[in-house]
Parts: structure tokens; C-alpha cells; sequence
């Protein structure tokens, strides 16, 4: 009898350290739910923060503030350079800083905020390169500005690169080879840097603007499929003085890319508009003189509607003429349109 008691109790005993075992596996369970919950819900309002696009800034303000700042006297060309300065310091300063390059979430999982960032760079870019080799240069002849070559280079660095080194110091590197341009351009009797507000120059970088808004039209546009006719002759139709064209090649941004290139055509409309905002500063005399200064403001305007809020939570894909909007063909429009003033103020600035 008494083993019998004894053999109850252990039983009993047994199942109550089942129980409790299979309850504190439990609470592990809904603890790490809780906190893996808990981190995604965070993560989700991260990113959503971090994804904010940066608004317009008012280029001279900021010029002028950045001069006496340091004590500087503001010359012809100090804006556009100041303005450059001040986009890619937007890049790295922003909410979240430079995403481009995160390998850990919420970073990892963006991808509009780095097509954004894609956008800007390639505007620094070609303002990089214009300044190096046609701003700041009398004639072809002419030594380039040690300084502004660093820069380049700097800007053209990985765009992605994680470490050893990094993007963002390579880009800290060339905003401080324009900051020691800027120093030395703003003291003229003491240095031998110039920045030279010609036509000619000018209507260089415009080419190059041109040439990006066109690719980025085409880019947009291609959102819903279209046939591109291949106009390359036959060569023996063109040996009789015929031409033929071949079949149509159907056309179309992959889905997941359009809202990569719609946020990258933002971004770059975003850049440009700036950096115009900053030649109809330095350009004043050259835009006078051309009766150009108009096309320029259209041009601005152009390219900062293009900055309208996107109410949508995602880049919407529709028709041409369908029951949802097409936000590509949106942009399409706006880039278009920007590209055609190019076009027209570099022929105003070809003319004598």
C-alpha cells in the first residue's frame, strides 16, 4: 500500500514538472515573439522614416551662410560649388545617412531611398567633372585644379562599397576637396584658381544635364511596354539604296525596377534643380546677355514639380489610359518637358 502512495506521488510530481516545463517553453515562445514583433514594428517605422526625401533648400541662403561662416567672401562661382558641396553633405547627412551601402536592416531592405541617393550622385557626378574640366579652366591648354581633381575621383568612388573604405568617407573626402577649393577661390589675390562664367563652358554641362534627363524620359516611359523599331538597315537593301527596317523589339522596365527608376529620376530632378537654381546665380551676366534667364526658371519649374508629394504608397504601373495612374509616365512628363528647355537654352547660348 504505502508503495503504491509512493508510486502516486512520483506520477503526480512527474506531471507537474511536465507542466511546468511545457508553460516556461511557452512564455520562451511568446517572449521572443513579442520582442521579434516588437523589433520589425520598429524597424517598419525606421525605415519609413528614413525613407523621407530630403526637401528643397534656398541655394544662395545657404551659399551666403556657408561663407560667412567660415569667413569667406562669396566670388563668382562660390554658389555652384557651395550648392555641390551641399547635396552630397544632403547624402550623408540625411535621416538615416547613406543607405546605399547598409547590409543590415532596416537599411538592407530599402530600396527607393537608394535609388534616390543613385539619382543625386550621378548629378554630383557630371557637376564634378564640369568643374574640373570646363569651370575652372581659361582653355584647353590650362592646368586643372589639383583639388578638384581629388574631388572627382572622390565622388566616382563605389557607390556601394561597405568598407576599406567606405562610400561615405570616400565622399567626405572629395566635399573637403571642394571646401579647400572653395578656400582658395575666395581669396583670388592670393591664389591662382579661377571659375569662368563663358557660354561655351556652360553649355558643356547642359549637354551633359540634356543627355541624362533624355535617357531618364525614356526610362520612365518605358514602364508600359512599348515596340522599338530597329533602324538598322540590311546591308545589302542598303547596298541597293533601300532601307528595311527589321521587326519591333518589345520594350519594358522589369516590374520591380519601375519604382527604382522612378525614385532615381527623383532624385536626379531633385540635384539638377539645385545646381540651376546655383548657375542662374553665377551665370547671371552670360543668362542676361543670351535672353536666357526665363528658360532657365521654366527649366527649375519643371524639375521641382517633379517634387510633388507621392500620395500612393507604392509607384502605381497603370495604362496609359487606364483606371489607375501611371506615376512613371508622370515623372515622363516632367522629365520631358525639363529636357526640351535644355535644348532650347543651349541653342539661345549657341547663338552669337
Amino acid at each position: 500500500m504505502l508503495d503504491w502512495k509512493n508510486r502516486t506521488a512520483d506520477a503526480a510530481a512527474d506531471t507537474v514538472d511536465t507542466t511546468r516545463s511545457y508553460f516556461a517553453g511557452g512564455w520562451f515562445v511568446r517572449t521572443v515573439g513579442v520582442l521579434l514583433g516588437l523589433y520589425l514594428l520598429a524597424a517598419l517605422l525606421v525605415g519609413w522614416y528614413w525613407s523621407q526625401e530630403p526637401g528643397l533648400f534656398p541655394v544662395q541662403q545657404r551659399a551666403d551662410a556657408a561663407a560667412e561662416a567660415a569667413g569667406r567672401k562669396v566670388v563668382n562661382g562660390y554658389t555652384t560649388v557651395e550648392t555641390l558641396k551641399q547635396l552630397a553633405g544632403t547624402l550623408l547627412n540625411k535621416p538615416g545617412g547613406y543607405l546605399s551601402n547598409d547590409l543590415a536592416p532596416p537599411g538592407l531592405w530599402l530600396d527607393n531611398m537608394p535609388s534616390w541617393e543613385l539619382g543625386v550622385l550621378v548629378q554630383i557626378r557630371d557637376m564634378a567633372r564640369a568643374l574640373r574640366k570646363d569651370f575652372t579652366r581659361s582653355q584647353s591648354q590650362s592646368t586643372e585644379s589639383p583639388d578638384l581633381v581629388k574631388a572627382e575621383q572622390r565622388f566616382n568612388f563605389d557607390n556601394k562599397s561597405w568598407a576599406l573604405p567606405s562610400s561615405e568617407s570616400e565622399y567626405g573626402e572629395g566635399i573637403k576637396s571642394l571646401d579647400r577649393y572653395l578656400a582658395r577661390l575666395s581669396n583670388p589675390e592670393g591664389s591662382d584658381v579661377r571659375f569662368y562664367t563663358r557660354a561655351d563652358n556652360l553649355n558643356n554641362w547642359l549637354g551633359d544635364a540634356a543627355t541624362r534627363l533624355g535617357s531618364l524620359s525614356q526610362r520612365l516611359s518605358a514602364s508600359v511596354g512599348r515596340v522599338s523599331l530597329n533602324t538598322a538597315a540590311d546591308e545589302s537593301s542598303a547596298a541597293d539604296g533601300k532601307t528595311e527596317f527589321t521587326q519591333g523589339v518589345n520594350v519594358e522596365t522589369p516590374w520591380l525596377q519601375i519604382d527604382n527608376v522612378f525614385y532615381e529620376a527623383r532624385g536626379q530632378a531633385w540635384a539638377l534643380s539645385h545646381l540651376l537654381h546655383a548657375i542662374e546665380i553665377d551665370f547671371a551676366d552670360v543668362l542676361a546677355k543670351k535672353n536666357a534667364a526665363v528658360s532657365v526658371r521654366q527649366i527649375i519649374r519643371e524639375l521641382e514639380a517633379a517634387q510633388e508629394t507621392l500620395w500612393s504608397p507604392m509607384v502605381l504601373n497603370g495604362s496609359g489610359y487606364g483606371l489607375l495612374a501611371n506615376h512613371s509616365l508622370v515623372m515622363a512628363n516632367y522629365i520631358s518637358r525639363a529636357n526640351a528647355g535644355l535644348i532650347d537654352l543651349r541653342q539661345l547660348l549657341s547663338q552669337g
